[in-house]
């Protein structure tokens, strides 16, 4: 997968990336990175966690946010912010809009699970609900834009938003300087281009692999076809990884064919599993996304390396859904 694509590197250079990082430090705490020795005796090799569920909006996404909406002009600022979001983009959007006084309105899909919904009402924002997916969404987006100049912050699909989940990368390599191998979940692609400028532009032989549910896998069929394309969204436990990548995906679509090197498709089995090992053994209650990476290390659905990370993304889950998932897996 890696290779065979021109990326224009303007759009995102390793650059940018350190610059992200010293930008948006004064608001970002650097996660932690820690040794998961149950999953290092299950794997037969060195397993880290990058615990980004940790940040206060519950997941990454505050960081390409952050850089961002700080990167707006005063007239944009004035005016006001508006993007569209599986939910966990527009929690972030919702948190940092709130700390600079900028207002914000974040359009979801009816998709969008309860407890993102009401985390999203608590946020203060402006809330709009609005169609089945997340294109429906951001159709809605550019109404808000044409009718009241709104200022649309992409999700994914942005040259700052990149940078600023790139900033990922950095702090990986700069704790764990032999890491070899990435894990993530992977849907619209910013996570997973931004890491993969950082870090294969420092390291080109680190392993990136993106993580999708079957049920969603817009990335890994537009990589398939050679071109963008629509896909129908389908109930999953990774309800952050619903959504397409954009008929007009500009950024994300060429960086992770030329950045990633595998996208592996998980079944609901694999990915209930990585959330119910995160439960038991690191007592922490993880979303389905975020849960990718377990799940595929626990059932063997990946090659791993000497040294490896796995992106826990965010901690978004509803207790009915980590009831269910108890239940399944006969653990109390």
């Amino acid at each position: 997968m890696s290779g065979g694509v021109y990326v224009d590197q303007s759009s995102v250079s390793l650059r940018d990336i350190w610059k992200a990082k010293k930008r948006i430090a004064p608001y970002i705490q650097q996660s932690p990175l820690i040794y998961s020795e149950r999953l290092s005796e299950i794997a037969n090799c060195a397993i880290y966690l990058k615990l980004e569920n940790l940040h206060a909006s519950g997941s990454f996404k505050i960081r390409g946010a952050t850089n961002k909406i700080l990167l707006l002009t005063e007239e944009e600022r004035k005016l006001g912010v508006t993007t569209f979001s599986t939910g966990n983009f527009g929690v972030s959007v919702a948190m940092i809009a709130k700390q600079l006084g900028i207002r914000a309105t974040v359009c979801i899909s009816e998709r969008v699970p309860q407890t993102k919904v009401a985390a999203l009402r608590r946020s203060g924002v402006q809330l709009e609900i609005y169609g089945q997916s997340q294109d429906d969404a951001a159709a809605r987006c550019e109404q808000l834009q044409k009718s009241k100049g709104l200022t649309i912050l992409h999700p994914f699909d942005d040259p700052e938003v990149i940078a600023g989940q790139g900033t990922i990368g950095l702090e990986i390599i700069e704790e764990l300087p032999e890491v070899d191998t990435i894990f993530g979940g992977l849907s619209g692609g910013g996570l997973h281009s931004g890491i993969g400028v950082a870090m294969k532009t420092i390291d080109p032989s680190i392993n990136i692999i993106g993580l999708s549910p079957t049920s969603s896998a817009a990335m890994y069929e537009s990589i398939k076809a050679g071109k963008p394309l629509l896909v129908e969204e389908q109930d999953t436990y990774a309800d952050s990884l619903l959504g397409g990548i954009g008929l007009n995906n500009k950024l994300t679509f060429p960086l992770v064919q030329k950045y990633v090197d595998d996208i592996i498709l998980l079944e609901e089995e694999d990915i209930t599993a990585g959330m119910h090992f995160m439960l038991i053994h690191h007592r922490m209650a993880i979303e389905g996304a975020a849960a990718c990476g377990i799940g595929a290390i626990i059932n063997k659905k990946v090659k791993l390396g000497t040294h490896n990370v796995i992106m826990i993304t965010g901690n978004s889950v509803g207790s009915e859904v980590l009831f269910d998932i108890m239940q399944a897996h006969h653990s109390w």
